[in-house]
């Protein structure tokens, strides 16, 4: 079996899990005592680089990477990613760290809270503010969510560098086309079910994105409320929650390679966050959400409360593609043959709040 790197970020430190020959090591923590929030394996240059977003209750809210597999970090001399002065705010997040695609080698977006966008050309060493998304018209009417301002999703074209997609909590889904100069609210379909006007041009609480591998105008989206599909880029979206348990939930990832597949982990409700029929499921539709199946053998059946965040649902570039997942119980569970089956890494972690994987070997 090919070796792979999962990268499992907690609120009390960075674990690390090599799979070599089939077997699984997991050890950490990294950043002991530091919340991670945001991890990326930037797999495109000669060797992984591993970057993560640690948050000190002393020192603030960093980013740090490693180019040897998580053996070393380092950190920037100067903070990686700063607001400039004439914003009146400072950094109080970073909730996701992208490693743009082929057509932009070194180029690594980050998303923080208070809702800014941050583009790196150094491999995530050093970050300027996007500064045409943090003055959007629209600002002054984002209103945080229960999590904060922040941009949480960052997805690239692989096709066109300019191609840029974001959501931010709770502002909605944003579009650029021209590499971040001007921004377009694309949010036409999807509810804003706690506002008078549940069809606003924005204002949406979207929790996740995933971008279909195959086709990649097709995106699968997961709301407050709503699971929705895009067939063109994001530009108008179709609820597609038929057939699942529950239409709330936080995390979305697809496939790596098959077309018109994804994954959710369905929670009850947004007043009761918990395991939809407090089941630990992942759900899987491999018919671009007009189906969903439950994948459950291996997982837990008794009644189970682990809550799988929006970061905390991951798969790697292997074939069968690894589906990962982590909950706010300490659990992380890995499937090595596209979710069929599961087994369980570890427990006992402290919340997990964010997983990456990739094969390294």
């Amino acid at each position: 079996m090919t070796d792979v790197l999962l990268a499992v970020g907690t609120r009390k430190g960075l674990f690390l899990a090599r799979r070599r020959r089939g077997e699984w090591d997991v050890h950490g923590p990294h950043f002991a005592a530091q919340a991670v929030y945001s991890l990326g394996i930037d797999t495109r240059g000669p060797r992984p680089r591993l970057l993560a977003g640690a948050d000190s209750a002393h020192w603030g809210p960093s980013v740090f990477h490693s180019d040897d597999l998580g053996e070393t970090w380092q950190e920037p001399s100067r903070p990686a990613v700063k607001y400039p002065r004439y914003t009146g705010t400072s950094l109080e997040r970073v909730w996701q760290l992208h490693p743009a695609g082929p057509a932009a080698p070194d180029v690594v977006y980050a998303g923080t809270e208070p809702g800014g966008l941050f583009r790196s050309e150094d491999r995530g060493e050093t970050f300027e503010l996007v500064r045409p998304l943090w003055e959007h018209p629209s600002r002054e009417k984002w209103v945080p969510g229960g999590g904060g301002l922040a941009v949480h999703t960052v997805i690239t074209d692989p096709r066109d560098a300019d191609a840029v997609t974001v959501a931010v909590s709770t502002a909605g889904v944003f579009r650029t086309l021209d590499g971040g100069a001007s921004w377009t609210p694309s949010n036409h379909g999807v509810k804003a079910v706690f506002l008078p006007d549940q069809h606003p041009e924005f204002g949406q609480c979207v929790h996740k994105i995933a971008q279909d591998p195959v086709d990649r105008d097709r995106l699968y989206l997961q709301n407050h409320w709503g699971v929705y599909r895009s067939d063109d880029a994001g530009v108008t979206w179709t609820d597609i929650g038929d057939g699942l348990p529950s239409d709330f939930g936080f995390a979305v990832a697809a496939h790596p390679r098959r077309g018109d597949t994804a994954y959710l982990f369905p929670i009850t409700a947004d007043i009761d966050r918990v395991p939809a029929d407090h089941r630990c499921r992942v759900f899987r539709t491999t018919d671009a959400g007009g189906s969903w199946e439950a994948l459950s053998r291996g997982l837990p059946e008794e009644d189970h409360y682990g809550t799988v965040l929006r970061d905390a649902l991951t798969v790697d570039d292997t074939d069968p593609a690894g589906v990962y997942f982590g909950n706010r119980n300490g659990e992380l569970y890995a499937s090595a043959d596209d979710g069929d089956s599961w087994r369980q890494l570890a427990s006992h972690l402290p919340d997990v709040l964010c997983v990456r994987a990739a094969a390294v070997g």
